[in-house]
């Protein structure tokens, strides 16, 4: 799909995965807003952002709610694709648990994401597509987990997939349509050198989700390559 009037917003835009995005996006001529907890003119980001004149770079915290509330307030133009990309991946153990930072997971990984949805939520009901896309993980599985660990990682994701499930329903009668994607083990910072796929193969499979997203496909829990997640 190329198309130049629609607008997709992207958090966690500077590297990886939400990189990625921004340029497969900018790449389909869509007007990208590519937000980021620092702006740091130097990086990649901007480095791309100079072959581009659709893409637009913004400092957003989705840690601090005031900073995503306030961003909203100044974004006056309509959002046609919602990217909640942001997140962290805290290691821990049975033994080795850290209450604040298992706090903050959920914080970044759920909380973070309903919030951007609730305040960006006037600005995709003037878009035309009125998609939202989540990235989670199969790690936030009930029914696939048999590794166990992972506390925080695990249970903060499966709070995510839960939001998105009761938002897909909830903004159903605003033609709102909601996927929680499963990026596959991507190499990343995150994901680290071993991964199986690399950030290219995962985003075009996940962009090719959102494509396919309709109103009637709205509320699954997918991978990139369009297999279904068990909850």
């Amino acid at each position: 799909m190329s198309n130049n009037k629609y607008t997709v917003l992207i958090t966690g835009a500077n590297r990886g995965l939400g990189f990625e995005f921004v340029k497969q996006y900018a790449l389909d001529n869509y007007d990208v807003i590519a937000c980021t907890r620092k702006i740091n003119k130097k990086d990649d980001l901007h480095r791309l952002q100079a072959s581009f004149e659709n893409i637009s770079i913004h400092t957003l915290d989705v840690e601090n709610f005031l900073s995503i509330d306030q961003f909203a307030k100044t974004l006056t133009k309509p959002i046609d694709i919602l990217i909640n990309n942001a997140g962290l991946y805290p290691n821990s153990s049975f033994d080795h648990i850290n209450y604040e930072a298992w706090l903050n997971a959920f914080k970044i990984n759920a909380l973070a994401a309903f919030k951007m949805v609730k305040a960006f939520l006037p600005h995709l009901k003037k878009g035309e597509l009125k998609k939202i896309a989540s990235l989670t993980s199969k790690m936030g599985s009930i029914d696939d987990n048999s590794g166990g660990g992972e506390y925080l990682y695990r249970s903060s994701k499966t709070a995510l997939n839960m939001v998105m499930k009761s938002l897909s329903i909830d903004l159903k009668p605003h033609d709102m349509s909601l996927i929680t994607l499963h990026p596959g083990w991507v190499r990343t910072d995150m994901g680290g050198p071993n991964g199986l796929i690399d950030v290219d193969e995962s985003v075009t499979g996940m962009k090719h989700q959102i494509d396919k997203l309709s109103i009637k496909t709205s509320g699954q829990f997918i991978a990139y390559d369009g297999k279904k997640i068990p909850w």
